[in-house]
């Protein structure tokens, strides 16, 4: 049967993925050409494209590949690993974390309810199978993670708060910009780190004007805490953020604005800042204002 037959059969309509399916077949390089040590073409011809302007280092040219260096982290909900893109026979490359959202089976979905209020999927069909969280649902929430991120994460670099540029997103992979040294190692996370007063004061302000600058665009983390905050050469990096919760629309905004609040100043305590830099109840309150859920 041929693909015009097919859509015919269903009033010429195909599904996102069986078009991600087609543009594939019809565009990737066949894989028996790929060069020693690459795992697979480049996929910057597919998928979803990161914010304008491409930042220059990325290696954004057709012939490239990617070669797969080994897994930077795993976790309940995604595995993330170390990519080498670049362009056989020039010195053009770039390192990038490879976010793959686990399949539906592999996934645990009992919180999703919670931080999925306030967005809808386009068809009251798709919002009744991720409700009743169906084999189709579940399909439809893992890739929804996957575009969660990548939109937020390019609504958040194009207003200027600090989280890894993201590259592309094809199916239930995000690519991101690696964050960490040149020869692969990643940036610690805040939680490893004994810095000195000068230094956590330092983070403390870095981190309470990220949470602004989420706040200014209605948003909290929805997770935040000493494990999804990397610090690279001074400057801190927001990171994991499918589940960001957009505190007007979501009914628990607040308290998940509140939670983040807290779970990362307690951080802060334990590391030694004092207690007259952590007033928690106004943080919070400066934030809801910030959020639009208090007046000024």
């Amino acid at each position: 049967m041929t693909p015009r037959t097919t859509q015919g059969a269903r009033g010429g309509r195909l599904t996102e993925e069986e078009r991600d399916l087609l543009t594939a077949l019809r565009e990737e390089p066949p894989a028996s050409g790929l060069p020693e040590d690459a795992d697979r073409w480049s996929t910057w011809d597919t998928g979803e494209r990161g914010p304008l302007p491409h930042p220059s280092w990325l290696v954004t040219e057709l012939a490239a590949v990617d070669q797969e260096l080994g897994v930077l982290k795993t976790g309940k909900e995604a595995d993330v690993e170390l990519i080498r893109r670049s362009v056989p026979g020039t010195a053009r490359e770039c390192l990038l974390a490879a976010k793959r959202y686990r399949a539906p089976d592999h996934r645990r979905f009992h919180r999703d309810a919670e931080y999925l209020e306030g967005r809808r999927m386009r068809k009251s069909r798709e919002n009744r199978a991720m409700s009743v969280s169906s084999s189709f649902g579940r399909g439809l929430l893992a890739e929804q993670w996957a575009v969660a991120e990548f939109r937020v994460l390019g609504e958040l670099r194009s207003a200027g708060i600090p989280v890894p540029y993201p590259v592309q997103r094809v199916g239930t992979e995000v690519l991101l910009e690696f964050v960490g040294d040149a020869d692969g190692s990643p940036a610690p996370r805040l939680a490893e780190l004994r810095p000195t007063p000068d230094v956590l004061e330092d983070l403390w302000i870095q981190t309470l004007s990220a949470l602004f600058g989420l706040a200014e665009q209605g948003l909290t983390h929805g997770d935040l805490s000493c494990y999804n905050v990397l610090v690279h050469n001074g400057e801190i990096v927001l990171i994991d953020l499918p589940q960001a919760v957009d505190v007007v629309a979501n009914p628990s905004g607040t308290r998940y604005l509140e939670r983040d609040v807290r779970n990362i100043t307690d951080w802060f305590r334990s590391r030694g800042l004092p207690e007259d830099r952590i007033d928690l109840p106004e943080v919070s309150r400066s934030l809801s204002q910030a959020a639009r859920l208090l007046p000024r």
